[in-house]
């Protein structure tokens, strides 16, 4: 794991009058850079060939003579073959020219080797470089390690196919979309081996995949993905935030259970009849209030264990997805120790919670920007990049 000091001395060479916030360029990166520009950055997203185009042409920035945005959010597009360029040692030397201050995302970990991001991307990174490898189900202190140490509330693992006796999620990758899921939902061993092996033989998980799966108990209830904000600049009220809560459409799924009862018994001994569970949307919620405060609970239990386990700890925005039971129980079903997937449905309107706590639109892409704005001029970077 690359040193925070050597980060810090990377940060000690840039001009803070002239800082820029880099991308890559997928996942929740406009929600980056709309935040970044509201808030006077410049931005820089890494883009791949034949994907480019969404950040390259249409969301392109335009500035007047005098800087000030007219249109877009992207000032600078590079374009790569693959992704993986982005992290070469003259590519590394061209961000630190430009003072890039990098902003880690899911894509940023599913395209970029992990050991290389731990070891090689010598770039500082606004958030928390040694937890990012803790969204990896199976790594020796995973998510589900942490949520344990924490004394948080998760799904019981199942331990073997044999020992399922009523509803469970069945959770590991799709085999032909490659960052996808392929989670399956059953009731019983009889139940798994079917489903199992007809996804197989669809081409929708392996064997391999399915060995190496984690099975849970099932949790019956809406799903609230919990936007946090850990402000480690804050020295007078909270440092955690809760900026908004999102949610998620699913392909297949959202379309099965948009179909009446009896087109849905249609679909059995079909290949639609299992449906998939693949992100391909999200929309804005928000609790109700009561329970809010076991929301902020959740939190502080988390940030706490994060300094325990990862100092510095978690930096910046972070994700705990929650579903909720029947008593109104929170159960953490995954966690993302950076911006979350579904924070760009608050792109350039801000979270509910955010916009009500510090009275203008604060998107989470905004508020990283906010908080990079105030490190520059406490010139307290270095307590914000690992």
């Amino acid at each position: 794991m690359i040193g925070r000091k050597s980060i810090e001395e990377v940060v000690g060479g840039y001009d803070g009058e002239d800082v820029k916030v880099g991308v890559l360029a997928s996942h929740s990166a406009l929600d980056v850079a709309e935040g970044a520009v509201a808030e006077g950055f410049r931005t820089v997203l890494y883009c791949q060939k034949g994907r480019e185009k969404t950040y390259a042409e249409y969301f392109k920035a335009r500035r007047d003579g005098e800087g000030n945005l007219v249109r877009g959010v992207v000032d600078e597009a590079r374009v790569y073959g693959k992704f993986r360029e982005m992290v070469s040692e003259k590519e590394q030397e061209r961000m630190k020219e430009d003072n890039v201050l990098f902003i880690p995302n899911r894509s940023f970990t599913s395209y970029i080797d992990l050991k290389t991001i731990e070891d090689d991307f010598r770039v500082p990174m606004v958030g928390s470089r040694n937890m990012l490898r803790s969204e990896e189900r199976g790594e020796q202190q995973d998510y589900y390690w942490l949520l344990e140490k924490a004394g948080l509330p998760f799904p019981e693992k199942i331990d073997n196919p044999e020992a399922i006796d009523d509803l469970c999620i069945v959770k590991l990758h799709h085999k032909q979309k490659r960052l996808e899921r392929g989670f399956f939902t059953c009731k019983s061993q009889e139940e798994y081996e079917e489903k199992s092996a007809q996804l197989i033989k669809d081409g929708v998980i392996t064997a391999d995949a399915l060995e190496h799966a984690r099975i849970e108990r099932y949790i019956i209830g809406p799903v609230f993905n919990l936007d946090f904000f850990y402000n480690p600049l804050e020295d007078e009220l909270p440092k955690i935030e809760l900026l908004g809560v999102d949610w998620r459409f699913e392909s297949s799924l959202d379309g099965h259970v948009r179909l009446p009862a009896a087109q849905q018994m249609e679909l059995v001994g079909t290949k639609q009849e299992i449906p998939e569970m693949t992100v391909c949307g999200h929309n804005s919620a928000t609790l109700r209030e009561s329970l809010l405060e076991n929301a902020f609970d959740l939190a502080e239990k988390f940030v706490e264990a994060s300094k325990e386990h990862y100092k510095p700890g978690i930096i910046g925005a972070f994700c705990l997805q929650t579903c909720v039971d029947k008593d109104l129980n929170y159960y953490i079903y995954d966690v993302a120790p950076r911006i979350g997937g579904g924070t760009n449905v608050h792109v350039a309107v801000g979270h509910p919670y955010g916009n009500a706590l510090w009275r203008k639109e604060m998107s989470t892409g905004r508020r990283t920007a906010q908080l990079i704005r105030e490190a520059v001029e406490q010139d307290r970077v270095n307590e914000i990049v690992t």
